[in-house]
């Protein structure tokens, strides 16, 4: 039986990796971004080398209104939705003084990160219960946050706080969904080298070589697809919203 991933923010980085590595496990893949058709034709194109099906959506999540047609399509075209990759989102629109942030930034960071993707995890979740009864193989939704859902970062503020109601959402969600046999988890990314991170790739090349992370390297949004692949592939089934890391020890504590 084929399964079907979702995942949103598809078209570049961790979303993008995130797709190969799930059609690799054998999911077909409906890709989910916003304003990225060039990307998309090439992330379907890679995706079928793997031999699976990627379908594309062109869709801003935090415009909520539009979630259930393009919910529907999915549906119609595939039949269910048996994995979402919550990855979609936006940082701040300039670092600065948190006495400077400005409503527009706050809303788009909340909008994004946090209502669009609680309310597109709503719907989805509400189909994977409607569709299968429990215990007809691993369904899964993934949340990705940020190490900011946890540490403090000044100069975003509003992308922090996005960040950690989303890690209260993927908590959320799993309990509600854990009787159904639906696994939720969160991905914590650290430093993953991406278009989002490349502006600030220079000052953290500097930190990484004196010492900031225990691996002494950036991370790689393929670090980050393994461990969603991992969740997808139902092999944590009594893992219920444990927060995952993937940040080369960034956020030990040491002395």
């Amino acid at each position: 039986m084929t399964r079907i991933a979702v995942v949103t923010g598809a078209s570049r980085g961790i979303g993008r990796s995130a797709a190969l590595a799930l059609a690799a496990e054998g999911f077909d893949i409906a890709a989910i971004a916003l304003d990225d058709q060039e990307r998309l034709h090439t992330l379907t194109a890679e995706v079928e080398a793997l031999g699976r099906v990627c379908v594309t959506f062109d869709l801003d999540i935090g415009d909520i209104d539009k979630h259930a047609s393009v919910l529907n399509a999915i549906v119609e075209r595939f039949g269910g939705i048996d994995c979402l990759v919550n990855n979609a989102g936006v940082s701040v629109l300039s670092r600065g003084d948190l006495l400077d942030v400005s409503a527009q930034s706050y809303d788009r960071c909340l909008d994004i990160n946090t209502r669009g993707t609680f309310f597109l995890t709503q719907a989805v979740a509400r189909l994977m219960v409607a569709q299968k009864p429990a215990g007809e193989g691993a369904r899964s939704i993934v949340f990705v946050t940020s190490s900011n859902a946890v540490v403090a970062t000044i100069e975003r503020g509003e992308y922090c706080m996005s960040k950690s109601a989303l890690s209260m959402a993927a908590r959320l969600f799993a309990l509600r969904l854990a009787p159904h046999d639906i696994g939720v988890f969160e991905v914590q990314p650290g430093l993953i080298l991406t278009e989002m991170t490349a502006p600030s790739k220079a000052r953290y090349d500097k930190l990484i070589g004196e010492g900031m992370t225990a691996t002494p390297r950036w991370g790689q949004p393929e670090d980050v697809a393994r461990v969603i692949r991992t969740m997808a592939a139902g092999l944590l089934p009594y893992t219920v919203a444990q927060e995952v890391r993937v940040d080369g020890g960034l956020m030990i504590q040491r002395y």
